[in-house]
């Protein structure tokens, strides 16, 4: 039997990738193995939204650890998906031209989740302030009033947030800037993302315990302050309802 004399200066093929991936040589599979894991494309959907920073993109994904953010982070720039510059304020994190074309695939995995998913509100495992941040990304500043003013948000007990709007600015704060603060927000979480998301109208979400207290005028205009969830207009498929109408409170 004739031997290839260089198979007896190469390492195994063991040695040369340590990692064990798919064995794949489909790209389908490949891309899995970049971005299949559990929070990788929540970190780039927080790029896609605009996060910058480490603690910006953390705030979108508040179970995240340090840790694994910061992995997910060097895999992704190691293959080429984001770049990490020296901002002002520290490190920054940018989408690049490769990173960039993963918006068509996030926006499908929305779209198909919200169409087949279940929507039942009140019986999931929610996190406030990823519906809070979304809203404050989501602001129809044509619709604001023209004077600035700040959104009290109280939430099944939590600490209060505020939403600070103004005519180019909407942030979402841990304390009133120091402007009006004409419009609470409060009720159970479930109701809101029953709202937010699109499974229920407002009207319907006052229903189900969602409450905005303030003048009469700026009650009525509060809903179109938003443009809501950018899936919020995707129907349920048949069979997968959304919260039931006459749940009045969260199990």
């Amino acid at each position: 039997m004739v031997r290839n004399p260089d198979s007896l200066h190469s390492p195994p093929v063991a040695t040369l990738n340590p990692v064990k991936g798919t064995g794949q040589f489909c790209s389908v599979a490949r891309a899995i193995e970049l971005l299949g894991g559990r929070w990788t494309l929540l970190i780039v959907r927080e790029l896609l939204c605009g996060s910058r920073r480490f603690n910006d993109i953390r705030r979108g994904i508040p179970r995240i650890s340090r840790t694994i953010l910061s992995e997910r982070l060097q895999a992704l720039a190691a293959a080429g998906v984001i770049v990490r510059d020296e901002g002002s304020s520290g490190p920054e994190y940018a989408l690049t031209e490769a990173g960039l074309e993963l918006a068509s695939l996030v926006e499908a995995l929305g779209g198909w989740g919200q169409r087949w998913l279940p929507r039942q509100a009140h019986a999931e495992d929610l996190d406030l302030e990823p519906v809070l941040l979304d809203m404050a990304r989501r602001v129809d500043f044509d619709a604001l009033p023209h004077q600035p003013l700040v959104l009290r948000l109280e939430f099944d007990g939590r600490r209060p947030s505020y939403l600070l709007l103004r005519a180019s600015e909407a942030s979402l704060c841990n304390h009133n800037p120091g402007y009006p603060e004409p419009l609470c927000l409060k009720g159970s979480r479930s109701a809101l993302v029953a709202w937010w998301r699109g499974d229920c109208s407002f009207i319907e979400a006052q229903r189900l315990g969602l409450r905005v207290e303030g003048p009469r005028n700026l009650i009525h205009a509060f809903p179109n302050w938003f443009l809501r969830y950018m899936f919020a207009d995707i129907r349920p498929a048949a069979g997968q309802d959304s919260v039931p109408l006459n749940l009045a409170e969260p199990a």
